[in-house]
């Protein structure tokens, strides 16, 4: 019996379940496939933040597609937990971004002036800073406060995208890795699996990291590389930060139940997730030194996941030029879970032939 569907989605990362589902709410006939389980790699081990102003400026290409996504957050939240019953742990504390000398204070005071009409920051002064957040280090020179921004729980934002893709009709196929693509002529007409061969009207690549890999098996250079990203999280009595804290280096992101997560190294051009030690106590070094009270805290755990980053430096959401009914969605770096929400819109949108998103110019081929 031939299995054929509207869309295939290859890749069980949080991009591939976001596109899943804004498929699956359309009406689409899907089939999302995962080598291991959903959210098994860097979508289980993202801190989970939605920072917009944390690693872009506003005149960066990527701010209002960033902005458009993280205000998508409060409403997705309420939906996934009325559709799968799954609660993604959506926290609107803002951020803060933190200068440590005067010249990183001047540079987010230039910032905030450049910020975009309708998104609020404000410069704290180190005296009013320390009133927001009073357990930070005296030896900080302000900080860039982002009251929109918020985290989610990375893990099970993507397990509740998937869960909910399910209820709304897709099918998802867990530790199944596909060998090839189909094809007839130019066109994509589906891919063979460990479990199978599937057909579809459109094949879509969400392997995040590991996309070259298949992209590879069409003889397509596909120019990102892997980054790995060492954490690890602790906990502390009483409540020591409310806000978000993002400086050059380190970020430290207070979690539901009194957890503290903090991150994250950078290796580039490697998929080993072995956790080092030069990796954690740069990360220590860095998170104590602007949360002195750190030191006392109880240890949790430590890990590591593999990020997907592109030459260009942004990610890469659009259809292929040389292969009919492909499609690829990869290289959200460290912002894929930002960014998950408008990606599965975007990409919907793409599928269906629609241009109305305002933002659908960021789509190429």
């Amino acid at each position: 019996m031939v299995k054929q569907y509207d869309a295939l989605i290859v890749g069980g990362g949080v991009i591939g379940c976001s596109i899943a589902y804004q498929l699956s709410k359309r009406g689409k006939k899907v089939l999302l496939i995962e080598r291991n389980q959903l959210a098994g790699k860097a979508s289980k081990a993202a801190a989970g933040m939605l920072g917009v102003q944390s690693e872009l400026k506003g005149n960066d290409p990527l701010y209002h597609l960033a902005k458009a996504s993280r205000d998508m957050y409060p409403s997705l939240s309420r939906d996934l937990k009325e559709i799968s019953g799954m609660d993604i742990e959506y926290v609107e504390n803002g951020m803060i971004k933190l200068a440590r000398t005067e010249e990183e204070a001047q540079e987010l005071v230039t910032t905030a002036s450049l910020t975009s009409p309708g998104e609020q920051v404000k410069w704290l002064s180190p005296h009013t800073l320390f009133t927001y957040e009073p357990h930070l280090s005296k030896d900080v020179s302000g900080g860039l406060y982002i009251p929109k921004d918020g985290n989610v729980s990375a893990s099970k934002l993507t397990q509740a995208l998937g869960s909910a893709s399910i209820m709304l009709g897709a099918e998802i196929s867990e530790y199944t890795d596909v060998y090839d693509f189909m094809k007839e002529r130019n066109k994509i007409t589906g891919v063979k699996t460990s479990k199978g061969d599937y057909y579809a009207d459109e094949t879509i690549v969400a392997g995040g990291a590991w996309s070259p890999f298949l992209m590879e098996r069409l003889e397509m250079k596909f120019r990102s590389f892997p980054v790995k990203g060492e954490c690890f999280s602790v906990k502390v009595p009483g409540k020591i930060l409310e806000r978000t804290i993002f400086t050059e280096g380190c970020y430290i992101v207070p979690k539901v139940g009194g957890r503290l997560l903090i991150g994250a190294t950078e290796h580039p051009y490697t998929f080993d997730e072995t956790i080092t030690i030069g990796g954690l106590m740069n990360l220590m070094h860095l998170a104590t030194t602007i949360l002195p009270e750190l030191v006392d805290a109880k240890w949790e755990k430590a890990w590591a996941g593999i990020r997907p980053q592109t030459e260009q430096g942004v990610p890469f959401m659009g259809r292929s030029e040389e292969w009919e009914g492909l499609s690829i969605a990869t290289g959200h770096y460290r912002n894929g879970i930002l960014l998950a929400p408008i990606t599965g819109v975007l990409m919907a949108d793409l599928i269906e032939g629609k241009e109305s998103h305002p933002l659908h110019s960021y789509l190429r081929s």
